[in-house]
């Protein structure tokens, strides 16, 4: 009861006035990399159709979509993903001496963590949406694997 009061005040004066503006600036680098992610998905299935439209081989094709599935794994794939949001260490050098903001490789790697996590779900998703296997006209396998491709981006 004694501690309540003060505290929020503390919070109240010095740190809720610059929330706004401290997730703001933290967002740049989380967002550009999670756009990255997606970026990255995008060109890899692009990779499967352009390689199924030369090919017109359904072996191939599954093998292209197994390996797509290693895809959040891949950490030299994943690595420019990554390098994104290890501008917040850059950024939270500031907040750590106002704001006594500790642990920020915890954060990092947390976010990190998160883009692996969204990637996996967007390669299963994919595996899920299109099976080769169920691919009975190759005519249309490259248009049906954009049309995943785009929901699965959605």
């Amino acid at each position: 009861a004694s501690v309540s009061e003060p505290a929020q005040k503390c919070c109240t004066e010095n740190i809720q006035p610059f929330l706004t503006s401290i997730l703001e600036e933290l967002m740049g680098p989380v967002s550009s990399g999670f756009t990255e992610v997606r970026l990255l998905f995008d060109k890899e299935v692009n990779e499967i159709i352009q390689d199924f439209q030369k090919t017109n081989d359904m072996t191939r094709l599954k093998e292209n979509v197994d390996q797509l599935m290693t895809l959040p794994f891949n950490s030299v794939k994943m690595e420019p993903c990554y390098l994104k949001v290890n501008l917040l260490q850059e950024l939270m050098q500031d907040l750590k001496s106002r704001f006594k903001v500790y642990h920020i490789d915890f954060v990092i790697q947390r976010t990190q963590n998160f883009m692996q996590e969204l990637m996996e779900n967007a390669v299963y998703t994919f595996e899920q949406l299109f099976s080769p296997s169920h691919q009975a006209d190759s005519a249309k396998v490259a248009t049906t694997i954009e049309k995943v491709k785009l929901r699965v981006l959605k």
